[in-house]
């Protein structure tokens, strides 16, 4: 007997690829996470990537048709190319697009930056489901927002909408191209925080003088070690200026904040908060993500769903006025009783 239809989401992340395997309602048949093996290259983590999903298909689907997949990645995704992706070495090069249709052939392919599928997902199984406006903050190996209106996530005219990480960081920014200043990426995002420290010499407890440590492990050491503590404060102070001056423009319902560096939310929620409560007119309601790990995999599902219902959607804008079947699977079930996708958190 064979098995049943099925969809592929995969979430190329800096540090970690996920990918999930589930029906035409987007209900999960499994689901794994891996190491990213970023410091090899672009050209070796897309074939991990790949080689991941098409083991997750055979142990979780075997002999099932793939209908349909869905991608999230860093950067902006092209057929040739993926702009604005420096956490791997190549993968502004890599011909995103085509690469997909080669390694599955037959299906449809559906592509889109992570803050924007993580947008999706939250905007519409999650803390933004009607929501309008609103922004989704991603605080992970990069730094990114989307932007949510009347239900959409809002590409832009080079789907480069809500890319904070490239924000001027002071007015000596003015006029300098990207390779003569500093941008706000490299200094606030889950990738730049170690080598901030590694750059101020500080060393502090739990062997972070061997500079073996991650953003998380760096979060923790601060409560013990004034310096390091003096450098979250300036990390988070300048996320909050940014995020703080994004709602000004956007005037949201609500921000929903999400990635990896959510774990250390204790510290970064409070201080964000307060920035929004005392500089915004009308202070947004500020939330961590409903999926504050996988939204951007769960968004690669809903991409694929909505191919394989037979969408006929050419970028994510016009996501939010379609309601797919699977939008209506898991409305029915309740957003609460969705379960995670990570099943195998090896990264």
């Amino acid at each position: 007997m064979s098995h049943p239809p099925v969809v592929l989401g995969l979430d190329f992340g800096g540090t970690k690829i996920a990918a999930a395997v589930c029906d035409l309602a987007g209900n999960k048949l499994g689901a794994t996470v891996v190491d990213s093996l970023g410091q090899h290259g672009a050209r070796t983590s897309f074939d991990h990537g790949v080689e991941t999903a098409r083991a997750l298909l055979s142990s979780a689907a075997p002999g099932a048709k793939l209908t349909a997949v869905g991608v999230s990645t860093f950067g902006i995704p092209f057929d040739d190319r993926v702009e604005l992706a420096p956490a791997i070495d190549g993968w502004e090069s890599l011909a995103l697009g085509r690469e997909l249709r080669a390694a599955f052939a037959g299906s449809p392919v559906q592509m889109a930056t992570d803050a924007k599928a993580a947008a999706l997902a939250e905007a519409r199984w999650g803390v933004l489901a009607g929501c309008d406006p609103a922004v989704y903050l991603n605080l992970g190996t990069g730094l990114a927002t989307a932007i949510v209106v009347a239900g959409q996530v809002v590409s832009g005219s080079h789907g480069a909408a809500g890319e904070i990480g490239y924000n001027l960081r002071s007015p000596e920014d003015v006029g300098l191209e990207l390779g003569r200043r500093v941008t706000l990426e490299d200094m606030v995002s889950g990738q730049a925080l170690p080598r901030r420290v590694a750059a101020a010499d500080l060393t502090g407890p739990a062997g972070l003088d061997q500079g073996l440590f991650t953003a998380a492990e760096i979060f923790q050491a601060s409560q013990d070690d004034q310096a390091l503590d003096d450098l979250i404060s300036d990390f988070v102070n300048e996320l909050a200026f940014h995020v703080t001056n994004l709602a000004i423009l956007v005037d949201p319902i609500r921000i929903a904040v999400g990635g990896g560096m959510i774990r250390s939310r204790d510290r970064i929620m409070p201080r964000l908060a307060e920035a929004l409560q005392a500089g915004v007119p009308f202070p947004p309601e500020l939330m961590v993500a409903h999926f504050p790990d996988d939204a951007p995999l769960l968004g690669a599902v809903a991409l694929a769903v909505d191919a394989a219902s037979g969408a006929n959607v050419r970028n994510i804008d016009e996501y939010g006025s379609r309601r797919s079947h699977s939008e209506h699977a898991w409305a029915h079930t309740g957003v609460e009783h969705a379960p995670a996708l990570s099943t195998d958190n090896t990264a």
